[in-house]
């Protein structure tokens, strides 16, 4: 019976799970780096979150691992190469958390353009400012995407019901278009975008992408939406921007750095900046987190170890 390491925090469910498809299941998501390194040698399974990185180091010590299931969507923690230059398959799960980050980006981008946190904050403190707090409809908006994926169809397929223009950038996707999708070039893109929102994985080429002279080069100011990978939007770049007027809003449920306990000096003043901002939402990258996607994205990874192994499973 192959062995499965689960190295970080999953739904329960996983145990059952991982049973039916005939592995021994070794819950241990207490473990520490140095503890894992010693242990890894005996899985041929291992699944992660994002707490575990998976680099060189440990690839050479995971002497009989097959598979390696990353309990979400990004692979950023993975050295992705290496692993598959040693013949290691990578599969993660974003069908199963894709609906979760839909419906929560459009809830985010509805509070921007309704300033409905920094109302709410107001009415509490004995403040009636309705104009103050006029907002702006997506009917009449043109929303520019980047990213094709899982990601941005599903925020796309939501998107749609609020009868607003939709244009859609991918590099690495072609002829996805439909008479409610225009796929287009960036030129496009910044010609158009009333708001822009990022649904790319963080890769070397993202990192830091969507950066001042990038935005700059939008014809209109723009509100910017973040479900991605924080490190996409440099944060002294935002912060510029949202002085300026480029960036009218931001909605951000990811941020450059999310371990707050390693910040600088510098980096804590440029949160609190952020965080200071009235026309800046924010939510602790919890978009694809809800109680539902934390049971599915089991089911999804269960299934395709299953269809690595060849075995006839359905949850």
């Amino acid at each position: 019976m192959k062995k499965c390491l689960i190295a970080d925090e999953m739904h329960v469910s996983i145990l059952p799970l991982l049973k039916q498809i005939g592995l021994e299941p070794d819950y241990k998501p207490e473990l520490k780096r140095e503890e894992l390194l010693k242990i890894i040698g005996d899985y041929e399974v291992l699944l992660i979150r994002s707490k575990t990185e998976i680099d060189k180091e440990f690839v050479d010590h995971a002497k009989k691992l097959e598979v390696i299931g990353r309990a979400g969507a990004g692979l950023d923690k993975i050295d992705v190469a290496y692993v598959e230059q040693h013949n290691i398959e990578i599969v993660n799960a974003p069908e199963g958390n894709r609906d979760a980050l839909a419906e929560h980006g459009v809830g985010m981008l509805l509070n921007m353009l309704n300033n409905i946190n920094k109302a709410d904050a107001e009415v509490r403190n004995w403040i009636w400012d309705r104009e103050g707090n006029r907002g702006v409809e997506l009917s009449d908006k043109t929303v520019g995407i980047i990213g094709y994926g899982y990601m941005g169809q599903a925020f796309v397929q939501r998107l749609r019901a609020f009868d607003c223009r939709i244009l859609v950038f991918d590099k690495y996707k072609k002829g996805f278009g439909t008479k409610k999708v225009e796929e287009v070039g960036l030129e496009k893109l910044f010609a158009k975008t009333d708001i822009l929102s990022l649904h790319v994985p963080l890769t070397a080429e993202t990192r830091s992408w969507i950066n001042k002279d990038f935005i700059e080069k939008f014809k209109k100011d723009i509100f910017i939406l973040n479900t991605a990978r924080g490190e996409i939007l440099p944060i002294t770049d935002l912060l510029a921007l949202l002085d300026s007027g480029k960036v009218q809003g931001a909605a951000l449920d990811v941020l450059e750095k999310e371990k707050f306990d390693d910040l600088s000096a510098q980096q804590k003043q440029n949160f609190q900046n952020l965080f200071e901002r009235k026309n800046v939402v924010l939510s602790p990258h919890v978009a694809g987190w809800t109680f539902a996607s934390y049971k599915r994205i089991n089911e999804v990874l269960v299934s395709k170890i299953a269809a690595h192994y060849r075995i006839d499973w359905n949850v």
